[in-house]
């Protein structure tokens, strides 16, 4: 047995409470190792002692490269748990407690495995609403200036002695007159990039956070899209820039006017003297860019301010969640106040982390519900875009990618392909767009909320920043249909919104990988062909059992063979 690869640990993602009653333990050991796990737990206050305990037999949920990952279940009336592990190769079994591996197992339970309390104020609970979460990410500026079309002409707005621009004249009244668009296609949630009044077109340098930037719009205009938007059934989320402001917001001019004499100038994160508004600025800014200083969010008055900004827009237009920027470099502590804040205000708000790499620290339910999850972007670029992962490392990928949270968190991380931040997909696929189309039906297909950016439909391209952030194609070929098709298929199982994630079987050689997702009486077995070739597949021969498939699209039947296009996808119903 290969101990050095066997991992717990307590209060994290390997042990975690699903909800008052139900207590998900896992445990890693080394790839292909163990054949048997079971979990063994009791009341770590039982009046016996010994204590009385119960076994769970473990199954095995996923692999990586390197590791097995096995789970199991406490679903008991104990809300004090104490646990340890059996695990058996082919030529041993060895208990696992907290300090290492034992023949047999005679220690006091304090030296078991703890979960101390199942307290119900500590469960990771992400809104029930943003499992069914089905994503628009809109660039305010390139969407949309009236409906199915974008003005490509941009304009400069005074607001309160300073300018704002934007480069190519799309409004929030262009948002809301292309709803029907979004809400034929399926969508019930938009996610837009900044509003607030800012200097430059991205908005990401804000001057005031209480106010609509004037080229965008008016509060009215806001008001009126997010009623707009709650009638026909879709969410919507703003863009959060709390780690730091623009140049003409009132506290860094004040502090540029008054320097230390200035009673805002420890709102601002090692502020030096005097202050140097030039290239590269004297004092912390986002990514040496002068025109965006970094805020101190540990100063109670800005905690307090921004605190205010993120319940304001709840009470005023009723705003449904918030994506933020920059998270990772903001101190914790003002994520929790925040999310006091604004759950405090609307309980079922959803807060979004922007986040490029594991997150688990911002993930405990007491800060983010979720965050952009670049991971499954890299992997689906190297898989179908540039081929340099085949289907089998795509799988261990995934897995490893899946099992870094606990379910409930994994479930609503925010997928996409695309953002404001990277160059297109399609840009990566070298213009192939049946390599974009098998990726977009993975990315609904898959686990967490998918999201498509403005244009992905339309087959926008680029690698630069003006070509990512283009405008929108109103007028060009698209793949609406496709969108909307497989849209409607998550939409109509609840197993692609909340079910587990298993493989079926790997092909590397030919290109084909297949994967369940399985939610209590339903299970749906995904195909996918990323190959050049059309394929046929034996499906006795490699799942190794007899069902009826059905096909979800074609309603056709079969208990064997199936043959997949080249680069394409499919979903099949099964009768358990």
């Amino acid at each position: 047995m290969k101990k050095e690869a066997v991992l717990h640990i307590p209060l994290s993602n390997y042990a975690y409470a699903e909800d008052e009653q139900t207590l998900v333990v896992r445990i890693r050991t080394a790839k292909n190792d163990i054949e048997k796990c079971s979990l063994f737990y009791g009341d770590r206050v039982d009046v016996q002692e010994p204590i009385r305990t119960k076994e769970v037999a473990m199954e095995k949920v996923a692999s990586d490269d390197l590791f097995d990952y096995f789970e199991g279940s406490v679903k008991d009336r104990y809300t004090r748990v104490c646990y340890y592990f059996l695990l058996e190769d082919k030529k041993e079994a060895l208990y696992y407690y907290s300090r290492g591996f034992c023949d047999k197992m005679n220690c006091h339970r304090t030296e078991y495995f703890q979960f101390p309390y199942i307290r119900r104020e500590d469960i990771s609970r992400p809104p029930e609403w943003a499992n069914d979460i089905v994503m628009y990410h809109v660039f305010p500026d390139s969407f949309a200036s009236g409906k199915k079309e974008i003005q490509k002409q941009g304009k400069a707005c005074e607001y309160k002695g300073a300018t704002t621009v934007t480069n190519l004249g799309g409004t929030l009244k262009g948002v809301e007159a292309n709803l029907d668009y979004l809400k034929e296609m399926g969508i019930n949630c938009i996610y837009l990039n900044p509003i607030f009044a800012a200097n430059s077109y991205h908005k990401y340098d804000t001057i005031d956070y209480f106010e609509i930037d004037p080229c965008f719009g008016s509060m009215e205009d806001f008001k009126c899209l997010v009623k707009n938007c709650h009638e026909n059934g879709i969410k919507v989320i703003l863009d959060g820039v709390f780690n730091h402001c623009g140049p003409d917001f009132f506290a860094f001019q004040d502090v540029l006017k008054n320097g230390e004499e200035s009673k805002y100038y420890d709102w601002f994160y090692h502020m030096p003297t005097p202050v140097s508004f030039c290239d590269p600025p004297s004092y912390e800014a986002f990514a040496y860019v002068k025109e965006m200083p970094k805020l101190n969010t540990g100063n109670p008055e800005v905690v307090g301010y921004l605190c205010k900004v993120g319940t304001y827009w709840i009470e005023e237009a009723d705003i449904d969640g918030w994506r933020l920027d920059v998270a990772n470099e903001v101190n914790h502590d003002f994520w929790r106040s925040f999310n006091k804040a604004v759950c405090g205000k609307k309980p079922d708000c959803f807060l979004i982390a922007e986040i490029w790499e594991d997150s688990s620290v911002w993930l405990q339910g007491d800060q983010f519900h979720s965050s952009m999850n670049y991971t499954f972007t890299y992997l689906c670029r190297d898989f179908f875009a540039t081929r340099k992962i085949d289907a089998l490392k795509f799988d261990e990928q995934i897995h490893k990618m899946i099992m870094r949270y606990p379910k409930p968190i994994s479930l609503v991380q925010m997928n996409f392909l695309d953002s404001h931040d990277v160059p297109r997909f399609l840009s990566y696929c070298d213009g192939n767009l049946e390599r974009m189309r098998l990726a977009f039906f993975y990315l609904f297909m898959s686990v967490g909320i998918p999201s498509v950016f403005y244009g992905d439909e339309c087959f926008v391209e680029g690698i630069s920043e003006p070509e990512y952030r283009a405008p929108m194609r109103w007028e060009s070929e698209n793949a609406f249909a496709e969108f909307s098709q497989w849209i409607k298929i998550r939409k109509s199982y609840r197993a692609l919104a909340k079910g587990e994630y298993r493989s079926a079987f790997v092909d590397a050689e030919r290109g084909i990988y297949g994967f369940y997702r399985i939610y209590e009486e339903q299970k749906l077995l995904i195909l996918m062909n990323n190959s050049d070739e059309d394929h046929v597949i034996d499906l006795k021969e490699v799942l190794s059992n007899r069902n009826i498939y059905k096909n979800v699209q074609t309603m056709e039947e079969t208990e064997d063979f199936v043959t997949l296009t080249a680069m394409s996808g499919a979903v099949y119903e099964i009768a358990f």
